[in-house]
């Protein structure tokens, strides 16, 4: 193995590090808010709950922006903590070129969706960008068909396929509505953006060639040119050979220049 190859592939080991560590470093600061503002709220003493989206209400538009940093409990915070630390940073790592536009899609999409469709009571959590993120992976990998991005849509369905039971009104207590409204961001993401970022690889046996926008014009002139060429063989070819010299240049000839093709 050469030097240049030792070279490239190192620093395509770093190029991978690198875009682990920014996925991760991404949902590390997200959830850092979370947990602040959740500290804030149950052990401090500031009712920061109260910032949550309450759907169809002029005051509750602010939650569209707030509703995803607010937690209500901390099973409720540590369970979407450990689902967004995965699905966000495969997110920004197999999607890192439209990683930024898809989160926020998604974070202002459902928080949309929500206040058109939720019931009449104050909705928090992060839930809503997991729903959104988890359709947006498996939609998106089905749409693309790219092998490593269907490969993470497999993945995702797996580990995290029980969520959908909650897209139902199953709890009470839990917004169905705000994971319906997450799913279908995600849904709609990964159909907007599905021409962005990684594609499926097209190989050559797919491909159909045009034969029309292949063949090449025909100078005006050739024509011409190749009867008279034709002419002059036929009269050439009848006529016997003068000299050994002639033959051989005439092969000579044949054989470097060659016909034109």
């Amino acid at each position: 193995m050469s030097t240049n190859d030792l070279t490239n592939i190192s620093a395509k080991e770093t190029s991978d590090g690198s875009k682990i560590l920014d996925a991760f470093f991404v949902s590390v600061f997200f959830l850092a808010i979370c947990w602040s503002l959740f500290i804030m709220d149950e052990y401090l003493g500031y009712n920061v709950t109260q910032y949550g989206l309450f759907p169809r209400e002029w005051s509750g538009l602010i939650g569209i922006f707030t509703m995803h940093f607010l937690h209500g409990s901390l099973s409720h915070i540590w369970h979407n903590t450990l689902a967004f630390l995965v699905l966000n940073s495969f997110l920004f790592y197999f999607y890192r070129s439209i990683s930024i536009k898809t989160f926020f899609t998604i974070f202002l999409g459902s928080g949309i969706l929500l206040w058109l469709i939720g019931r009449p009571s104050i909705h928090i959590g992060a839930s809503m960008i997991l729903y959104g993120e988890f359709a947006f992976l498996f939609f998106s990998g089905l749409i693309r068909r790219n092998p490593i991005m269907m490969r993470v849509a497999l993945v995702v369905a797996m580990y995290y396929g029980s969520l959908v039971w909650y897209l139902f009104p199953i709890d009470p207590k839990i917004s169905w509505e705000g994971h319906m409204a997450g799913f279908a961001a995600g849904i709609i993401a990964a159909i907007i953006y599905r021409k962005q970022g990684p594609q499926r690889k097209v190989f050559a046996f797919e491909l159909e060639p045009d034969e029309e926008e292949n063949i090449e014009e025909i100078p005006a002139g050739i024509e011409n040119i190749s009867a008279e060429n034709k002419s002059h063989n036929d009269s050439e070819k009848h006529k016997p050979s003068s000299s050994w010299q002639w033959t051989q240049s005439t092969t000579w000839d044949k054989n470097q220049k060659g016909p034109s093709s």
